[in-house]
C-alpha cells in the first residue's frame, strides 16, 4: 500500500496521466552507473556553456555562479532520479530553481535567448557524457535513444519552468512599478512636498523628472487604456469621480499633436505647462476650465487645451463681477427690442474686433456693407461718445466675448 500512494504522490498532472514520458522506459539500473559521473558531467556541462553562450563566459562567482551552479547539480540529479518511472520532471522546490533562474535573467536585464541557449548547450554535453557511460556498461542502441528522448523532453520542461518564471517576475515589476508611478502621480498633484522625496520618489519609479509637466483631467470611466495611449512618462492617479494624468510639457508641435491624438474622444482638459512642483496649479486650471466651459462635444474631439482659453477662464472666474460690468456697459442697449439689442450687440463685438473695416465686418455678419454703415451709426447714436473711449472699447469687448448681450 506505501507503494501505491508512492506512486500516487508523483502522477502527471491532468493532460499528461494519458501520454508516457520517455523515461519510463529506460531501465532503472541507469541511475546507480551515472550518479558516480555527476560531478564530472557538472564540470564538463559549466565548461561547455561558458564556451558556448558568451554571457556566462565570467566566473561563476558570488550569487550568480551559484545559482549556475546550483541549477546544474539539480538538474543533473533530479534527471538521475527518473529512469523507469511516471514522474513529473520537476516537482517543488526543484521547480523552483527553475522558475528562480528565469526571474534572475529579468534581473540582469536579459532576455530568455541566453538562458535556452545554455540549456540546449548543457542537453548536449549532458547527453554526450552519459551515452559514453551507457555505452560502455553495454547498453543497446535503443536505451541510447530513450536516452536522447529524456535528456531533451526534461530540458524542454527545465525551459518552461524558467519562462514562467520570467514571466512572473516581468508581471510583478510591472505592477510594482505601475504602483510607484501612481503614488508620485499623487504626490504631485497634491503638492506641499519636499523636492528631494519627489525625485526619490521618481528614481524608485524610474520616472525622469521633467523641468515642466501639463496636468490632464477627465472622467474615471475613460481611463481604459491610458497609459499605453500616453507612453511611459505620463503618471496617473485618480480622484472621486475623474482621472489625473501628469504628463511632461511638450516641447515640439509633433509632440502636441501626439499628445492630442493620444487624448482625442475622452473628454480630457490639458491645464497649462507649469514647472513639475507647480503641478498642482495646472490641475487646478484644468479642473476650473472644465467646470467653467462645460459644453457638448463630439465623441471624436479632441482634448481642451486651457492655453488656449485663457481669457475665457478670466472672464468666467469671477462671474458676478462680469456681470456687474455688462450691466454697465451694455446700459444704453436696455430699451432697444430683442431682436435688435441682439443685432446691435453681434456688430458691436464685429466692429470691434475689425476695428471699423466694414468689408471684414459684411464677409463675418453676411451683410451688405451699406447695412454695416446704417448699423454702425445706430451704435453711435446709442452708445455716443464713449465708442471713442479706449477703456469703453476694452470693457464693452470684454463682456460681449464673455456673452452678454
Amino acid at each position: 500500500m506505501a507503494q501505491v500512494d508512492h506512486t500516487m504522490e508523483h502522477a502527471q498532472p491532468a493532460g499528461r496521466a494519458d501520454r508516457e514520458l520517455p523515461w519510463t522506459s529506460l531501465p532503472p539500473a541507469l541511475t546507480p552507473l551515472l550518479v558516480p559521473h555527476l560531478p564530472a558531467v557538472t564540470e564538463e556541462l559549466l565548461d561547455a556553456v561558458r564556451f558556448d553562450v558568451p554571457v556566462y563566459a565570467r566566473p561563476l562567482e558570488g550569487l550568480f555562479g551559484d545559482s549556475i551552479r546550483r541549477g546544474v547539480e539539480v538538474a543533473l540529479t533530479r534527471f538521475l532520479q527518473l529512469p523507469g518511472t511516471q514522474q513529473s520532471a520537476l516537482m517543488g522546490d526543484d521547480r523552483r530553481v527553475y522558475e528562480g533562474l528565469g526571474r534572475g535573467e529579468v534581473r540582469e536585464g536579459r532576455p530568455m535567448d541566453a538562458l535556452f541557449a545554455a540549456y540546449r548547450s548543457g542537453a548536449r554535453t549532458t547527453l554526450r557524457s552519459l551515452s559514453r557511460v551507457a555505452m560502455d556498461a553495454g547498453f543497446e542502441a535503443s536505451v541510447l535513444i530513450g536516452l536522447a528522448e529524456s535528456v531533451f523532453a526534461y530540458i524542454e520542461e527545465l525551459s518552461a519552468a524558467s519562462a514562467e518564471g520570467y514571466a512572473m517576475e516581468q508581471s510583478e515589476r510591472a505592477g510594482e512599478r505601475d504602483r510607484l508611478l501612481d503614488a508620485l502621480a499623487d504626490m504631485l498633484v497634491r503638492g506641499h512636498v519636499a523636492e528631494d522625496a519627489v525625485r526619490t520618489a521618481a528614481a524608485a519609479a524610474g520616472w525622469p523628472v521633467p523641468d515642466r509637466v501639463v496636468v490632464v483631467t477627465l472622467a474615471a470611466d475613460r481611463r481604459v487604456g491610458l497609459r499605453s495611449r500616453l507612453g511611459e512618462r505620463a503618471l496617473l492617479t485618480s480622484r472621486p469621480g475623474d482621472v489625473v494624468a501628469v504628463v511632461p510639457e511638450p516641447s515640439s508641435p509633433t509632440g502636441r499633436r501626439e499628445l492630442e491624438r493620444a487624448l482625442t474622444g475622452r473628454g480630457a482638459v490639458i491645464g497649462p505647462g507649469r514647472p513639475w512642483y507647480a503641478a498642482p496649479e495646472s490641475l487646478r486650471l484644468a479642473v476650473l476650465t472644465r467646470d467653467l466651459l462645460q459644453r457638448e462635444e463630439p465623441a471624436d474631439a479632441g482634448p481642451l487645451w486651457v492655453s488656449e482659453h485663457l481669457m475665457e477662464l478670466v472672464l468666467h472666474s469671477e462671474r458676478s463681477v462680469v456681470e456687474d460690468l455688462a450691466a454697465q456697459s451694455l446700459a444704453p442697449l436696455e430699451d432697444l427690442k430683442p431682436g435688435q439689442r441682439e443685432r446691435l450687440a453681434a456688430t458691436l463685438l464685429c466692429w470691434l474686433e475689425h476695428h471699423g473695416q466694414r468689408a471684414a465686418m459684411a464677409a463675418e455678419l453676411n451683410i451688405h456693407e451699406q447695412t454695416v454703415g446704417y448699423r454702425v451709426n445706430q451704435l453711435r447714436e446709442v452708445f455716443g461718445d464713449c465708442l471713442n473711449d479706449p477703456k469703453s472699447r476694452f470693457e464693452l469687448e470684454l463682456v460681449l466675448r464673455a456673452g452678454f448681450r
